[in-house]
């Protein structure tokens, strides 16, 4: 319990096949203080854990990605997006196990009439949702709980049904050697958290537009790395 929130310390799991840096607990613990809360936990051997938060009591956060009613006139909103077909509507699988994030994703993809967004929140959820509903593009977490975002991925290349399908990796692991890494992997494209938004979208709609090209086309080309 001493060693909870000490920087690079992962509790004796650093040769385990859990992947992670031991500094997660350190960075909430940071971001809770300067807010002026504070954090803990509590354990009971052989029976679990309670981690907690405390916060003081605030206005919920208005999160804006598209015109607002309040703008003055003659003042431009941001630019729709354009559906990249009048009629078609492509199916996003989204593979996420933290809440937050998949509550952006979804936000932003309400805003594209040309995209339907399925979500799951793990590895073997979201493989079962490939197989069944074969999705046009997959977003995909890397540390995802059981199996990772790397053992889905190797599944899902070698289900016929499945391994034509453009897999992007979305994590908080953003080192260059962890995008190298991805890319190597046979990722589509390796975006990082916090999400870019426009970075997020042009990757999307690439992967869109070689969901849309024939099969044949697309075999023994390499993925490509994101500028």
């Amino acid at each position: 319990m001493t060693q909870l929130f000490q920087p690079f310390n992962r509790l004796g799991r650093e040769s385990g096949a859990e992947e992670g840096t031991g500094i997660g607990l350190v960075v909430t613990k940071q971001l809770v203080e300067l807010m002026g809360g504070s954090i803990g936990a509590d354990s009971a051997l052989g029976i679990g854990s309670v981690f907690w938060v405390e916060l003081g009591v605030a206005d919920a956060p208005v999160l804006d990605f598209g015109a607002s009613s309040d703008e003055a006139p003659g003042e431009p909103g941001p630019a729709p997006v354009q559906a990249m077909g009048s009629s078609t509507v492509h199916r996003l699988l989204y593979i996420e196990d933290n809440p937050a994030n998949m509550a952006l994703v979804e936000k932003l993809v309400s805003r594209r009439p040309d995209l339907s967004l399925l979500t799951a929140v793990d590895a073997k959820r979201g493989l079962t949702l490939a197989r069944t509903h074969r999705p046009d593009v997959i977003l995909m977490d890397i540390n995802l709980p059981g199996l990772s975002g790397y053992g889905a991925l190797a599944l899902l290349r070698q289900d016929p049904h499945t391994a034509h399908i453009p897999v992007l990796a979305l994590s908080a692991n953003a080192v260059p050697r962890d995008i190298e890494r991805g890319l190597l992997a046979g990722f589509y494209r390796y975006l990082t958290k916090p999400i870019q938004v426009e970075a997020f979208m042009a990757a999307l709609d690439e992967a869109l537009q070689l969901a849309d090209t024939p099969a044949p086309a697309l075999a023994g080309q390499p993925p490509e790395k994101l500028e």
